[in-house]
């Protein structure tokens, strides 16, 4: 029985290479002269520091030029408030969402289901699993979650016949 996945995986490694990018062209522009703006990782949350928020709207839009063109969908990101962290100073929390979440999930099983494609779907940890009868209507199935859902960067693996 056809069986393909619907993910959401973002490559660290892309997202590592435009953090260091962003941290080199901020130590090297001369707006950020004697500044402390930076940009640190942890495990999938990135924090950005500034010394005022305009500074940091400016780190802000360099990270997200360097992710995109890095291949990294920038509709992964999630920001957090911002925060004082003593004078002027403020940091923001950007987090990477991997993973589909589970109302998502959710909402995918359920357009599927009231599409009336010949298929099943079920939630499977972070990843929704579609199973059908035909190669055809898996990819009928794609075309309907790519129309469906744009607020969100899904991948489709693991195509197997």
């Amino acid at each position: 029985m056809p069986t393909f996945d619907i993910v959401s995986e973002v490559d660290q490694v892309e997202v590592r290479n435009a953090l260091d990018q962003t941290n080199k062209e901020v130590s090297t522009r001369f707006d950020f002269k004697g500044s402390d703006a930076r940009v640190e990782a942890a495990e999938k949350v990135l924090t950005v520091f500034a010394d005022d928020d305009f500074k940091l709207e400016q780190v802000l839009d360099i990270l997200t030029a360097k992710l995109s063109k890095r291949g990294v969908d920038v509709r992964c990101i999630d920001l957090g408030k911002i925060e004082k962290i003593g004078g002027n100073k403020v940091k923001q929390t950007v987090t990477i969402k991997t993973g589909v979440e589970t109302a998502l999930a959710k909402k995918i099983v359920q357009h599927i289901k009231d599409s009336k494609l010949k298929v099943q779907a079920s939630i499977q940890g972070d990843a929704v699993r579609i199973s059908g009868a035909k190669r055809d209507t898996l990819q009928d199935a794609i075309a309907l979650v790519k129309k469906s859902i744009t607020d969100f960067p899904l991948q489709y693996q693991n195509f197997r016949d």
